[in-house]
This record gives structure tokens, C-alpha cells and sequence, in this order.
């Protein structure tokens, strides 16, 4: 890169500058050579570092998750810019997801199946891949010099580094390479949608950013990038998973079925699964010793929107039934750290248990989604199965079987 434009670029940015709306013509300036930058990848290889947080808290709760990419950025894919394929990170000769923009896939080393789910042979309308890092961040720094949304930006230079936020004002926002805006009962009206993003001064190419929304905060953080900038980058998935391995292939409607309705079917008028596990200050906690005739048990997860909604509703359903022989116990499924967990416990002031769950006892139950509400008698059996949360319609529901089952566990 020519070492006068980089002064330029340096010297613009030595004053913290914080502005709403549409960035002044030096830091658009920046932001137009950072892109140029990521424009000119034409595929890289990196280490990728993700953790996440509950919603409003600052301390990250889950365990980082490290793993290693190959992205080859393709301009005519619509989904994410980009084909990648997601190694081990002990093992890098060893992949675990695919896309490559007519497929995504699954690899099991343990049971030497590759699962494949294809785009053209089964066309829903939306799917969640990996969106790689950099091309996510190119698509970020364009719509901040072209929206005509309420944002606010400011930069800040750290001396090595270079640091850009964006704060999204009014919208929950995610993106796939065009911003998606997304609207539903879980989304407060007040919504922000934040970016931070670090860059290094050497190269002016992200390292780091933060993405925050109500219900999470995700930290993701690359080291040891290798970019090529070249044109003749491709790869292809099969050449990464052993010819003997089973191939798979994915189908949505079946899965779901079997999944979200089976498995509950079955459950329905037997007896619940027991299980032992920890509240948040580490007290054992025994299915076979609770007392109470009737139990509702919730599996839920920090960071979904569902859930995080059926809070209040859940602590009025604790407080109405505090006298009648009833219990509310909620099981997390989604991280395994119990001082975040109390955190946001604290947060949330819960006046019900909060337990942490496992595979074991979450596979048992047949939950392949959050939240799932079970309505268990005194003799533990399942007498009702409640899937997914929406504000009035899950209540009047949970309210109508919880009610039934306490009056016929008193007669």
C-alpha cells in the first residue's frame, strides 16, 4: 500500500471524531480504503476465536470456541460473498462444516457421515452458513457509507490499532451481505444494533469485532490470517473428507417432524426422565427429590429471544402459584458457565430455580429447540408438552394446563 495515502489515513484519524448519520468525507475516506483492502481478498485462511454473552452483561459466559476457516470469496453468491469450510483447530486437516453456494454440509468424524443439505434439490428461502469474517465486516463498513438509516459512528485510534463503531439505531439488524432488519414480538422498539470493529494500523484489516444486540454480545477475534490476493484460489469440500465416509442427505420437513413432534408425542403420559444437575451456586439438584405434585419445567437458552420474553410471564406464573403445590424450574441448555449463569440470574431477578442442563438430560427430553415448556403430575408423569413462546398465546396456554393439573393433583 502506498505509504503517503496510509499518513493520510493515520493523520485523519488522531482525532476521536463522533458524529450520527453519514461519516464526513475523512473517515468516509478511511472507511472507502479499508474496503478497497477487502476487496482485493481473494481467499484466506484464519484461526477464529468466538465467545458470547448474556443479555446485559459485559462478561463474556460461554467457553471460547476456536476453530479454523478457508474462505474463497465468490462475488456471485448470494447468500454470503463467500464458499468456506471450517476445520478443527487441533487438526486442520480435519473439516467439520461446509458451503460452497449449492450446498452446506456436515462432517462426523466419529460416525464417518458427511450430511449435506442442498440448495438446489431442496430451495428454502433462507439458510444459516457461516458468514466469514472478513466479508462480513466489508459488508458492515458499505452499508455505513451508503445507508440512509439513523446510525451513529465514531473512530479512535490506539496507537497500533484502529478501532470503528457502529451503532444501528431503532433496528435489529444482521448481515448477509445486504443488511436483513428483522421485526418480531422479541425485538424491543428501542432496539440497537452495535459493531465495534479493531483494525491494524500495518494493513488497516479487522482483527476483531464486537456485534451487540438485546440479547447477546458475540466477541469474534482471527489470528494467523494468511490472504491471498490472487484470482486462482479454489477448493472444492470432497477433498477434505475421507471416499469411505457415508454421505447424507438432509431433509428439513422429516427432521423437523421427527424432532419437534415425535420424540414429545412419545413423551406424552410417560414417565419424565430423571436427571441430576446444578443450580447456579452449585447446589445439586435431584428431579426425584422435588415434592411438589405439579412441576413445570422449561429448557431454555441464554441469548434466545423467546426465552429472554417469557421472563416476566414466568416470574408472575412463580409468584401466583407460590402457595399451591407447584414448582417452576427452568433448565439452561445453551452454556455451561454457571457464574454467568447466576449473573444472569441476578439480572433477571429470577424468583424460580435456574439450573444448568446437559446433552444427556436435554437429549432426553427430545428438545431440539428453545424454549420447550414441560407440564409434569405428581407421579412424574408428562401430561403436557409446550413448544416455543409468543406473548398471550403461550401464557393463556401454559396458565390453562398448569391450572388443570394442579386441581386434579388435589382431588
Amino acid at each position: 500500500m502506498n505509504s503517503g495515502i496510509m499518513k493520510k489515513q493515520i493523520l485523519g484519524l488522531l482525532i476521536l471524531v463522533v458524529f450520527g448519520c453519514k461519516p464526513n468525507m475523512t473517515d468516509e475516506y478511511f472507511l472507502q480504503k479499508i474496503v478497497e483492502n477487502l476487496n482485493e481478498i481473494s481467499s484466506v485462511s484464519y484461526f477464529e476465536e468466538t465467545i458470547s454473552s448474556a443479555p446485559g452483561d459485559t462478561i463474556a459466559f460461554t467457553e471460547a470456541k476456536r476453530v479454523y476457516h478457508k474462505v474463497i470469496v465468490n462475488s456471485l453468491d448470494s447468500l454470503v460473498g463467500a464458499s468456506s469450510f471450517t476445520f478443527l483447530s487441533e487438526d486442520t486437516t480435519k473439516m467439520t462444516d461446509f458451503y460452497d453456494g449449492q450446498v452446506r454440509g456436515k462432517v462426523n468424524w466419529a460416525k464417518q457421515t458427511v450430511k449435506v443439505d442442498s440448495f438446489v434439490n431442496n430451495p428454502h428461502p433462507f439458510r444459516l452458513v457461516y458468514y466469514p469474517f472478513y466479508t462480513k465486516i466489508n459488508s458492515i463498513l458499505k452499508y455505513a457509507l451508503t445507508t440512509e438509516d439513523d446510525i451513529q459512528v465514531n473512530f479512535e485510534d490506539y496507537g497500533d490499532s484502529l478501532y470503528f463503531r457502529l451503532k444501528i439505531i431503532d433496528k435489529h439488524v444482521y448481515f448477509h451481505i445486504n443488511p436483513i432488519t428483522i421485526k418480531n414480538e422479541y425485538i424491543p422498539e428501542d432496539e440497537i444494533s452495535q459493531f465495534d470493529i479493531w483494525f491494524n494500523k500495518k494493513d488497516l484489516l479487522p482483527y476483531r469485532m464486537e456485534s451487540k444486540w438485546h440479547h447477546v454480545t458475540l466477541f469474534q477475534s482471527v489470528y494467523s490470517p494468511n490472504l491471498n490476493f490472487s484470482k486462482a484460489a479454489t477448493m472444492h469440500a470432497r477433498e477434505y473428507f475421507p471416499s469411505y465416509f457415508s454421505l447424507q442427505y438432509f431433509d428439513r420437513d422429516a427432521t423437523r417432524a421427527e424432532g419437534q413432534v415425535g420424540k414429545k408425542q412419545i413423551l406424552i403420559g410417560e414417565i419424565a426422565p430423571d436427571w441430576v444437575l446444578q443450580d447456579v451456586d452449585y447446589n445439586i439438584v435431584k428431579l426425584s427429590d422435588l415434592k411438589s405434585k405439579v412441576l413445570l419445567i422449561q429448557f431454555t437458552g441464554i441469548g434466545c429471544g423467546p426465552c429472554h420474553l417469557s421472563i416476566p410471564f414466568l416470574k408472575s406464573l412463580a409468584k401466583k402459584y407460590e402457595d399451591q403445590d407447584f414448582e417452576l424450574l427452568s433448565l439452561e441448555t445453551w452454556s455451561n458457565n454457571l457464574e454467568g449463569l447466576k449473573r444472569y440470574q441476578q439480572k433477571n431477578d429470577l424468583n424460580f430455580k435456574f439450573l444448568k442442563s446437559s446433552p444427556e438430560v436435554t437429549a432426553s427430553y427430545g428438545v431440539p429447540s428453545v424454549p420447550v415448556f414441560f407440564v409434569i403430575d405428581e407421579n412424574r408423569v408428562i401430561r403436557e408438552v409446550i413448544t416455543g413462546y409468543s406473548k398471550g398465546e403461550t401464557d393463556k396456554e401454559i396458565l390453562e394446563t398448569n391450572s388443570k393439573s394442579i386441581v386434579t393433583s388435589c382431588v
